[in-house]
C-alpha cells in the first residue's frame, strides 16, 4: 500500500470496487490515481478482476462440458426418442423429452422411413385392430368360411385369409387373437434389421457388383443367376436401395453408395430439344422392317454421337445392336464431320458378320449426311428416327447414359484412343442386363456366333 494514501480513501475505494464499479471509475470517485486503484484491487483480491474473469470463464467451461452435446446423440437417447414417436408422440415433443433438437428428431424419422408402430394401429384397409382379431377368431370358431368372416367384418377375403395364415401361432398352429396381435405388432416394428448388413457374404458380393458399375437392379438379378437355390444370398433391388438411401447404416451405406453409377440421390427430369436441319434422302424409321421393332432378330442397330467438350470439338460414335445390346464404340480421331463419321462407321460395320449388320437407325444429326455411302459400302440400310423422338432409339439412349460414367459431359475426348475405348466397350458388354435374363451382351453375341458357325458347317 502506498505510504501517503489516506486509509479512508483506501477503504472507500475498495468498497466501491466491491459494489461492482471498475477500479478506474472507483479511483475517480475516491480521488486516487488509477494505477494505485488497480494495485490495491489486485492486492485485496489476490489477482483482482482478471482473476475473477478467469475464474468465471473456467466455471462456464465446466458447465458447458457437463452439458450434453446434442450434436452427438448416443444410441440410448436415439432409442428413447424413437420409442416415444412410436407411442404416438409428435417428433417435436419427443425431441424435447429426449433432450435433442426438433430438427434432428425429424431428420432421424425421415431417414429411417418413418416410425409406423403405434400403440393401436388405426382401423383401415391395411391394419386389423385387436377387436377385429377377436371377432375373426370367434367367427372362425363358429364354423364360418373365410369369405363369410370377411363379409361379416366388411373386410377383403384376402385380408382375412392373410391374417389367419400369417399370424397363426407358431406353437400350436391355431389362431389366437392376442398372440396374433402381438405377432403383428412385432412385424410392424421399425426400423427392421437390414438383410444386407446381417450377411457379410451377401454384402461383399453386392459391393463387388456395384464396384463393377452394375446397377442395384442388375446386381439383384445377377444374384438370382449366381445363387438360384439360396434365398439367403438373394436381395431385391429395392432392398439394396433401402440399405443405401433409406436406412442409415454407417459404413455400409457409405460403401454401397460409393459404388453407385449415378452420383445423385434422386432422379432428375430428362429431355433435350433438338434443332437440326433435314438430311437429304433420309429414310424415316417408319419404313424400317417390322422385325427390327420386336428385338427377336439380330442385326438391327441404333447409333448416335457422344459429344465431348465444346472447346475440344470431339466426339465418339456409339452403335448398339437391339437384340443383344452389344455395343460398338467408334473412335473419331479425324473429327466428327459427315465424311469422318462415314469412314469410321463403314470400317467398324464391315468388320462384323453380314447377318449382324442389317439396319442402322440414327437420329437427325448432320454427321450422317453421307448415309447413302454408308449403306452402299457397308451393306447396311440406314434409317432415321423422327424429330424430337429419342425413345425410338431407346437402346442407344440408355447405353449413352451408361457411357457417360466413363466419358462425362464436358470432357475432352481426344485422349481416349482406340485402346481406352475398347476397354470401356468390353466392360459395358460384360455387364448383365435384365431384359436378357441377366446374361451379358457378349454372352448373347457369342451364342449367336456359335449358332451361325453351326448353321454354316451343317
Amino acid at each position: 500500500m502506498p505510504r501517503r494514501l489516506d486509509p479512508e480513501r483506501v477503504e472507500r475505494l475498495l468498497g466501491l470496487v466491491a459494489s461492482g464499479l471498475t477500479p478506474s471509475r472507483a479511483a475517480g470517485i475516491a480521488g486516487v490515481p488509477v494505477s494505485t486503484a488497480y494495485d490495491l484491487d489486485r492486492r485485496a483480491n489476490g489477482g483482482g478482476r482478471l482473476a475473477v474473469k478467469r475464474e468465471g470463464a473456467a466455471v462456464r467451461a465446466a458447465e458447458r462440458a457437463a452439458r450434453p452435446d446434442r450434436r452427438k446423440v448416443g444410441p440410448g437417447r436415439e432409442r428413447a426418442l424413437l420409442d416415444m414417436v412410436a407411442s404416438g408422440m409428435p417428433p417435436y415433443k419427443a425431441a424435447r423429452a429426449a433432450g435433442v433438437s426438433p430438427s434432428w428428431a425429424y431428420e432421424l424419422v425421415r431417414k429411417i422411413g418413418g416410425v409406423h408402430q403405434t400403440p393401436e394401429p388405426p382401423r383401415g384397409d391395411r391394419y386389423l385392430s385387436r377387436e377385429e382379431r377377436h371377432e375373426a377368431a370367434r367367427l372362425r370358431e363358429s364354423g364360418l368360411s373365410v369369405r363369410q368372416v370377411a363379409a361379416r367384418m366388411r373386410r377383403s377375403p384376402s385380408t382375412v385369409s392373410r391374417e389367419l395364415r400369417r399370424n397363426a401361432s407358431p406353437r400350436t398352429g391355431g389362431y389366437h387373437p392376442e398372440e396374433a396381435h402381438r405377432l403383428a405388432r412385432q412385424r410392424q416394428a421399425r426400423p427392421r434389421p437390414s438383410k444386407i448388413s446381417a450377411s457379410p457374404a451377401l454384402r461383399a458380393e453386392i459391393q463387388g457388383m456395384l464396384d463393377r458399375r452394375l446397377s442395384p437392379e442388375q446386381a439383384a438379378g445377377r444374384l438370382k443367376v449366381n445363387h438360384p437355390g439360396d434365398p439367403s444370398m438373394q436381395a431385391s433391388h429395392e432392398t439394396i436401395y433401402q440399405s443405401i438411401y433409406v436406412y442409415p447404416r454407417g459404413e455400409l451405406r457409405k460403401e454401397l453408395k460409393a459404388g453407385l453409377r449415378r452420383g445423385r440421390d434422386t432422379r432428375r427430369p430428362r429431355g433435350r430439344q433438338e434443332r437440326r436441319g433435314k438430311i437429304i434422302g433420309a429414310v424415316p424409321i417408319g419404313q424400317r422392317p417390322p422385325e427390327a421393332e420386336g428385338r427377336l432378330v439380330p442385326g438391327h442397330h441404333e447409333g448416335d454421337l457422344v459429344m465431348g467438350s465444346a472447346a475440344s470439338n470431339t466426339a465418339v460414335a456409339t452403335i448398339v445392336e437391339r437384340m443383344s445390346g452389344y455395343l460398338t464404340l467408334v473412335p473419331l480421331p479425324h473429327g466428327r464431320d459427315a465424311d469422318a463419321v462415314a469412314d469410321a462407321v463403314i470400317e467398324r460395320m464391315t468388320a462384323l458378320p453380314p447377318w449382324f449388320t442389317k439396319t442402322l437407325t440414327w437420329d437427325n444429326g448432320s454427321e450422317m449426311a453421307r448415309h447413302a455411302r454408308i449403306a452402299d459400302e457397308a451393306g447396311i440400310s440406314v434409317y432415321f428416327a423422327d424429330p424430337y423422338s429419342p425413345w425410338q432409339r431407346g437402346t442407344n439412349e440408355n447405353t449413352n447414359g451408361l457411357l457417360r460414367e466413363y466419358l462425362p459431359k464436358g470432357t475432352d475426348l481426344s485422349p481416349y484412343g482406340p485402346e481406352q475405348l475398347q476397354a470401356i466397350q468390353d466392360e459395358l458388354n460384360d455387364r448383365p442386363r435384365k431384359r436378357l435374363g441377366y446374361l451379358t451382351p457378349r454372352e448373347v453375341f457369342d451364342k449367336l456366333l456359335a449358332e451361325d458357325r453351326v448353321a454354316t458347317t451343317a
